[in-house]
């Protein structure tokens, strides 16, 4: 499998300083109190940033998958 350019693989959006993964657009409100929100939104982050990335083959699947959406909601 060829490896696709970073814009390709996160779908154009820019990337921060771990590969493959987009940068974090604005974040939804969760909960009304502020400091609630930001610890939710903080270990959302410590659990992704400790994720492996993806291998090649998962990222194939995942791409394959959402063709096959598109390809039905043609």
């Amino acid at each position: 499998m060829t490896a696709l350019p970073a814009e390709a693989a996160a779908g154009g959006v820019q990337l921060v300083d771990t590969p493959g993964r987009p940068a974090r657009p604005d974040r939804p409100v969760r909960f009304a109190d502020p400091a609630r929100n930001a610890a939710y939104w903080a270990r959302i982050d410590r659990i992704v940033d400790a994720a492996p990335p993806l291998t090649d083959e998962q990222r194939a699947v995942i791409r394959t998958a959402f063709a096959a959406s598109r390809r039905e909601a043609a």
